[in-house]
This record gives C-alpha cells, structure tokens and sequence, in this order.
C-alpha cells in the first residue's frame, strides 16, 4: 500500500486537504496528516474542517512516504518556516518520489530551494515567487515536472488527485518492470 503524508499545519485551505486526503484513502492509499507536532489539533483557514496530526516531522525520513502532499492557504508559508520541514521536502525531493503542491504549496518548494529549472504552477500571486527561485511559472490546471506535480486552485483538484494517482501509479509500474 503507496503511502501518503500530507505536510500541514493551521490554516491550511479546508478543500485541498479534505478532498484529495479523503479520494486517495478511499482509493486505498495510507493517507498521513504529518505537522510540526504530534497529536496537534489544526483547522483550516474556513474554520470548517479540523484534523489531528497522525505524526511530527521529526518522527518521519524520507524512506517512510512514497509520496508528499503539499496543500495550500496558509499552511506552507507556515510550514516553510520551520527548518526540519524544509530539510524534510529537500531531502525527500532527492528521492524523485512524487511532491504534489497546490496553491500556495510551492511556497515551501520555493524555500526548499528546488525548484530549480522545473516547470510548475500555483496559485497566481506566487507566480513571480517561483520565478525568482528559478522555475518556470504555467498557468495550467496541473503540471507534471519529473517528480514535482502542481496545480493552481481549489477548482483543479480533480485534475490534482488525478496527476497524484498516475504518478505512483507510474512510480510502481517502474518497480515491476525492473
């Protein structure tokens, strides 16, 4: 079973943890909520949806997910300024295992440093952002760029979810035939 954690804290846009978290895990994937702290209670921005932290980022590596979820709202501009979730999306980037950022998501790809000569998307106002660490801003529903996928918006999220399952999807198809 493909393992999934997904990066957040408070203030995370309420759809883009909810909706993919609930599709992959019904779709039989171990969904992960992982945040600064262990057992911590986090609410989205809306108020409307709540979680508590299945584990802390100092308890995880790399080794343990096949796959990081990166939502946005207010969560990654949070989560990009705590050092071991950086370090964390650095070193699991270096695995070529799949990173799915929406939104403001790529915030914390930005402070990671590797976005380097990727090509992705996010919400508009970060545009300029992804630019400056040396991206290459789309304005597409979703982009695939080697082991990064991006999305836009709440809106792309069916299309999101969809980039995620066929990245590891890939990712095992890529095992069998080895």
């Amino acid at each position: 079973m493909k393992k999934i954690a997904f990066l957040v804290t408070d203030g995370f846009e309420d759809i883009e943890v909810k909706v993919p978290y609930s599709r992959l895990k019904e779709l039989g994937y171990k969904t992960v909520i992982v945040g600064t702290t262990e057992g911590r209670e986090i609410t989205g921005k809306r108020g409307k949806v709540t979680y508590r932290t299945e584990l802390s980022i100092e308890s995880i590596k790399k080794e343990d997910f096949d796959a990081i979820v990166i939502p946005g709202g207010y969560s990654p501009d949070k989560l990009r300024m705590n050092k071991e979730v950086v370090d964390f999306v650095r070193e699991f980037y270096k695995t070529n295992k799949p990173i799915a950022a929406i939104c403001h998501g790529p915030q914390l790809l930005i402070t990671a440093r590797v976005l380097n000569g990727h090509q992705l998307t996010g919400w508009e106002s970060i545009a300029v952002d992804i630019e400056n660490a040396g991206g290459d801003y789309l304005d597409n529903s979703v982009v695939i760029d080697r082991n990064i996928i991006s999305s836009r918006k709440p809106h792309d999220i069916p299309q999101f979810i969809d980039a995620i399952i066929s990245e590891l999807d890939k990712g095992e198809k890529e095992e069998l035939s080895a």
